[in-house]
């Protein structure tokens, strides 16, 4: 018997709007008809405005603060759920609290653990989301997971610039892992800037590991917040007698004097996607979009097709 194909709809969260408005175009629909009921003490309740019953519902939401948006994303799941939805992803571009993704002090909480029993327990199917902070969250659910690599989107970009003396660098020991795959599109070398932490988002010392002489250096990483490792370790690299120095980072969080202290860096640029919105315009800011990629996974899953097709770098 031939396959069965249900019904898409795609729905955007308050939160993801813009970005949900790209994959629909991109998909070929209409983003679906939701709207959210407020109350006067801040109290609100997502509920969509057409029938998905037996449809294969897609809802788009990242989960950056504030908090109300992984909150709306598990309502919506709920109601999806209620109104008898035959499958439901949540498709999460940016997966928020991935870095509370194991115990690594005393007494604190697994907040990447407790997102995915939330949204489990809310009624997914299936999960689909870009660049995990660390890839084994996926094994916190009990649910397919299609975790995308924004590679194939920032290397063509980067291939487009021309870099005589291209090198990788790692802003940080754990992300060599992440530099050495993305310098393999390349046949590049990589160097990684080791730095030591007096505490979450402030940086006591730093030191380049590797010769960054002459080189144009591209830093890699798939989150940048207050961008602090990213302008040090930016000076650092062209005192060390860099040509340049940019940054690819999938997910800008960008939170405090972050986009100060872009433009006061020595970047070039920072190169990001569209998985959270910016909060204002920056010239040494680059964002590309992850609309089509995201499109194309929502139809393979929709049609029993192939994810790993879209892992294909050219």
């Amino acid at each position: 018997m031939p396959l069965q194909f249900n019904t898409v709809k795609l729905f955007a969260g308050s939160g993801s709007t813009e970005i949900a408005k790209n994959i629909a175009a991109s998909y070929g629909k209409d983003l679906g008809q939701v709207a959210i009921s407020r109350f006067s003490d801040g109290e609100y309740q997502p509920h969509f405005d057409e029938s998905v019953r037996g449809c294969d519902v897609f809802i788009i939401q990242s989960t950056n603060p504030p908090t109300d948006n992984l909150m709306e994303l598990l309502m919506m799941v709920d109601a999806a759920r209620r109104a008898s939805a035959h499958y439901i992803t949540a498709v999460i571009p940016y997966f928020g609290l991935a870095r509370q993704d194991r115990k690594d002090k005393p007494r604190v909480a697994i907040g990447s653990k407790l997102v995915a029993n939330l949204l489990v327990a809310a009624g997914i199917h299936r999960i689909m989301t870009m660049d995990l902070h660390a890839a084994q969250i996926q094994a916190f659910f009990d649910v397919p997971v299609d975790h995308l690599d924004a590679s194939i989107i920032f290397v063509p970009y980067i291939k487009s610039l021309g870099l005589e003396n291209l090198t990788i660098a790692s802003p940080d020991m754990g992300g060599s892992y992440r530099a050495r795959n993305f310098a393999k599109y390349f046949n590049a070398e990589v160097v990684i800037c080791d730095k030591r932490r007096k505490r979450a988002n402030e940086i006591e010392s730093m030191t380049v590991i590797g010769d960054v002489t002459d080189q144009d250096i591209v830093l890699i990483d798939d989150i940048v917040d207050t961008a602090g490792t990213l302008a040090k370790a930016a000076a650092l690299i062209m005192e060390r007698g860099a040509r340049s120095v940019r940054a690819v980072c999938t997910h800008p969080v960008l939170s405090g004097k972050a986009y100060e202290t872009i433009e006061n860096s020595a970047l070039t640029e920072l190169i990001v996607t569209d998985t959270i919105p910016l909060k204002q315009a920056s010239s040494k800011i680059r964002v590309l979009s992850t609309a089509e990629l995201f499109a194309k996974a929502i139809m393979n899953v929709n049609e029993h097709g192939s994810i790993s097709q879209l892992f294909k770098v050219e």
